[in-house]
């Protein structure tokens, strides 16, 4: 049977997707790059906003009009809305969230235990969801409250996998040639609580027993980390990136998120971590236009990001999601002082970006290349990403995707920097 994996939303997402091929690889089965070519396809939904819910569904359509024979359809939003999804064209079943880990094994009416019997090495997806990096699934689900977000609702309670099984897992994507781990999970930094343990036990246990060439951490909350969580970057192998989701530079407003921090415990956690690592990346994500946002709490946080000097960051407008505490909230922000909110803090977001970037310029630094584009009269056109997350582009006289070069940066592009290959690793 040829299977056909398609997602939307986080590196949670991918990583799951990634699982499912390497099982459904392990039972015999081939996956594909398109849909058109399936008899079999599985779109993995997200509904963190409005916006991917729409995705979700145009996905899901798309499937069925390119010729898929059957399609299943999982995740956050499926689990939502299961009704919906079940009447979409093409849909044969849907699978929640608290199925998903025995998807594979329920369409194919097997054991799960299957899969452990001859286990596969963890390859690359083929078509648009190939990727040099291996997002590793070592938790799922949030016990925290934050009142915008709908994902608690839809992954349920924070539940952590075992260290061996995910030494497991990176063993299994290192067979398959991947270059670099990215640990993944909704709430990252509770890995362990259930446990008494926290996740630096894990970083360690991955650096210490498993040979992998670079470990990237995804999206920690800031108040799940202290000072001496930064000793971990002692190890050169675990690259110097932070994302750490603000959602608002305004206290008032962060209290009614109920997120778990200020901006004042924020900014502390900032600088413990660059007194470590002066240059590392530090990344985040902020929401526009909360329920009650006022000019004033927007100012507060345009200033606190300016302040920080984030080396990027992602803007969200305010997305009222129902079953959320703030889809009730008083004070709805009209859409288009949303739209303008968001205009505005991107624009400020892309200078601090590009003030990053240029403090390497004519440096030389390591890039995993990632994408290799077609052939022209001066070479392969590469892209790729440095340790600390800065995408790179530059020419090579062959393809070296997946592989690792030392690259002088010498241009500054509108989302990255240009450089030139000066030793192939």
């Amino acid at each position: 049977m040829k299977v056909f994996l398609d997602t939307i939303g986080c590196r949670l997402n991918q990583s799951e997707v990634e699982s499912m091929a390497q099982q459904f690889r392990a039972a015999g089965h081939q996956i594909v790059a398109s849909a058109g070519e399936a008899d079999l396809a599985v779109i993995n939904t997200c509904a963190v906003t409005s916006e991917a819910a729409v995705d979700s569904r145009q996905k899901i359509r798309a499937a069925a009009r390119l010729g898929a024979r059957q399609v299943i359809v999982t995740g956050c939003w499926a689990t939502l809305q299961p009704a919906e999804a079940a009447a979409l064209p093409g849909v044969q079943r849907v699978i929640p969230n608290a199925q998903k880990q025995t998807l594979v094994a329920d369409v194919l009416g097997v054991l799960p235990e299957t899969f452990d019997l001859e286990p596969l090495a963890r390859e690359p997806l083929p078509g648009l969801h190939r990727r040099t990096r291996a997002f590793i699934k070592v938790q799922d689900g949030c016990d925290n409250a934050c009142t915008f977000c709908i994902t608690t609702v839809a992954r349920g309670k924070a539940r952590s996998r075992p260290i061996p099984e995910v030494l497991r897992d990176i063993q299994s994507a290192l067979a398959g040639g991947r270059r670099e781990i990215v640990l993944t999970g909704v709430h990252l930094g509770s890995w362990g609580a259930e446990w008494g343990q926290h996740l630096r036990h894990l970083v360690r246990a991955i650096l210490e027993h498993t040979d992998t060439p670079r470990l990237r951490l995804s999206s920690l909350e800031p108040w799940d980390l202290d000072e001496a969580f930064f000793r971990l970057w002692e190890n050169p192998r675990l690259m110097p990136h932070l994302h750490l989701p603000l959602q608002s530079g305004s206290a008032s407003v962060l209290k009614r998120m109920a997120r778990k921090t200020t901006p004042q415990q924020f900014r502390r956690l900032v600088q413990a971590a660059r007194a470590v690592l002066p240059e590392i990346a530090i990344t985040t994500d902020v929401i526009v236009g909360f329920p009650g946002e006022t000019e004033d709490e927007f100012t507060e946080t345009v200033d606190f990001v300016r302040q920080i000097a984030f080396a990027g960051g992602h803007v969200f407008t305010y997305s009222s999601r129902p079953g959320t505490a703030a889809a009730r909230m008083s004070g709805q922000i009209p859409p288009q002082v949303r739209k303008q909110r968001n205009a505005q803090l991107r624009e400020v977001f892309q200078g601090l970006a590009h003030a990053y970037r240029r403090q390497f310029l004519e440096r030389r630094m390591i890039v995993l290349w990632e994408t290799v584009s077609e052939r022209n009269d001066w070479g392969w056109q590469m892209e790729g990403l440095t340790g600390n997350y800065l995408r790179v582009r530059a020419v090579a006289p062959s393809p070296r995707w997946n592989e690792m070069d030392w690259v002088e940066l010498t241009e500054l592009t509108d989302d990255g920097l240009r450089g030139v290959i000066r030793d192939s690793g």
